[in-house]
């Protein structure tokens, strides 16, 4: 029988997933969460393939940029392996390729670039005025809602996990109407915060796959729940500005400014609770209406 990990346990065993197990050089093998039997979380992947490139670069270079390419769905029952090509090793960059690959098909790429820290010229979008945290409530408690949509839309916001997640009203994932395709959520790790800015960066690339592509859905009144509807994440870029400050509330902004031919684009914010910006992050992802398709049997990963 499948364990069923409760919420304290998921956050407790996200930063040791980031903890690759060496192979050989610049070759890991990526951990695997105990007892799990789903389909893999994209965002864990990208974050296992940027931490391995992570492991090919000196101190006190980190990541500032990487772009993915989802090709594969994998599945948590193998082992993933990491391959990293050093592309570049210069006086303040450095750019890795990296390849992951499960049961001998490789299931994404990655590019990632890192900068040796430096001062600069800065400025940045402001944040928007929203609610803060405290005035709002938590996925799971927010769970009964949305009983009406759909049994899988409870049984998904009910679901354990390692961030306490505050949507700033209706989840995009779960909107039933059109609407701007704007979503914001407060987002905080329920675990102990790693005090190392790499493997924050980590948690940050894992978390950002979540639910992005659902602002897509918005003006078109359709939720992930619905039967009919098939969406995969294509690629995933990502831009890191600042440390990660994992021990306070994170704002997510998405949005999409486009959809069409079966696919779409969303962007998304981190923004610190001060206000200050600490990652950008794109992704395209397939949109396809299926009326084909059986209805939904199981409920997507909640990070």
């Amino acid at each position: 029988m499948t364990e069923t990990l409760s919420t304290p346990d998921l956050a407790a065993e996200l930063v040791p997933l980031l903890d690759l197990e060496p192979l050989d050089t610049d070759l890991f093998r990526g951990p695997q969460r105990p007892g799990a039997t789903a389909r893999v979380f994209g965002g864990q992947v990208v974050a296992q393939a940027l931490m391995a490139a992570q492991r090919s670069v000196d101190a006190p270079a980190v990541a500032h940029s990487m772009h993915a390419y989802f090709l594969r769905a994998g599945t948590e029952t193998r082992p993933i392996i990491f391959r990293v090509e050093r592309d570049f090793d210069g006086k303040s960059f450095a750019n890795r390729r990296v390849t992951a690959s499960q049961n001998g098909a490789t299931i994404l790429t990655l590019a990632a670039s890192f900068q040796r820290p430096e001062a600069g010229l800065e400025h940045a979008v402001k944040m928007p005025d929203l609610p803060p945290p405290e005035e709002l409530r938590s996925l799971d408690i927010l769970a009964g809602d949305y009983a009406g949509i759909s049994a899988q839309a409870v049984a998904f916001l009910g679901q354990p996990s390692a961030f306490d997640i505050r949507p700033c009203g209706v989840p995009a994932f779960l909107q039933t109407k059109p609407g701007t395709p704007v979503s914001h959520v407060w987002i905080r790790f329920r675990g102990s915060v790693p005090t190392d800015p790499v493997v924050r960066r980590g948690v940050l690339a894992y978390l950002s796959d979540y639910a992005l592509l659902s602002a897509s859905l918005i003006p078109h009144g359709v939720n992930m729940f619905e039967h009919s509807m098939q969406t995969a994440s294509l690629d995933h870029a990502m831009w890191f500005h600042d440390d990660v400050p994992l021990d306070d509330w994170l704002l997510y902004t998405s949005e999409s400014a486009w959809s069409g031919h079966g696919r779409g684009i969303a962007r998304g914010v981190f923004h610190s609770r001060d206000g200050r910006a600490i990652a950008h992050v794109t992704q395209e992802g397939l949109i396809r209406m299926r009326p084909d398709l059986a209805p939904r049997t199981t409920i997507p990963h909640m990070p």
